[in-house]
């Protein structure tokens, strides 16, 4: 039987590849580690693993990397409003913002248990998919939209956002300006309470 023989260099090869392998297992552990840790430095408002337990504090677990990294920017140069946030934030670096965004996006995502009033989500569903699912899609609760999670958070959060929009103390985006003026116009003054309603239900 005629043996095969074997190259040196396909041996070699073989070690570099797996050796870049374990190393980029180990940055990655290293990235995960890295980001559990910062992440417990919002476990205070945000809940363990950004599920928020604070009926005026958003659930961040489950959200884009890009709407963190975003977010956590915005409030770091205070071009987002805040109480706190704004202030913590001036203490991450880059570095940190994207590991606490690797992290909290790979957490599950948690709607809260909350009551809502059946006849107010029902007209709130129809004024979402009128005038929101285009950006929020799948009711508010897809995170590939980047545009963070609507579905399930708790009520006064939402309100609280909601009237920062409407009343010229945060800026909302081109489009969502356009659409909240839209809806207020067209819908009348019930019409962000009813969206408020549909999104705070599960």
């Amino acid at each position: 039987m005629k043996k095969t023989k074997l190259n040196p260099l396909h041996g070699l090869l073989g070690a570099v590849i797996v050796s870049g392998m374990l190393a980029s297992t180990a940055a990655q552990a290293e990235i995960t580690q890295r980001g559990a840790m910062l992440a417990n430095t919002c476990v205070g408002c945000h809940g363990t693993n950004g599920v928020s337990t604070g009926p005026a504090i958003p659930t961040i677990a489950g959200i884009s990397k890009a709407y963190f990294t975003d977010n956590m920017k915005s409030y770091r140069d205070g071009s987002r409003p805040s109480t706190v946030m704004g202030r913590l934030a001036k203490a991450y670096t880059d570095q940190d913002i994207s590991d606490m965004a690797d992290y909290f996006s790979a957490m599950k995502y948690v709607p809260q248990a909350q009551a809502a009033k059946a006849d107010m989500v029902a007209k709130g569903q129809k004024l979402h998919t009128k005038y929101c699912e285009k950006c929020h899609s799948e009711n508010g609760s897809n995170p590939a939209d980047d545009a963070g999670y609507l579905k399930g958070q708790w009520k006064p959060y939402l309100e609280y956002n909601l009237y920062d929009f409407t009343h010229d103390v945060r800026e909302a985006p081109e489009k969502m300006a356009k659409k909240l003026k839209e809806l207020q116009t067209a819908e009348g003054a019930d019409a962000i309470a009813n969206l408020i309603e549909f999104y705070a239900s599960k």
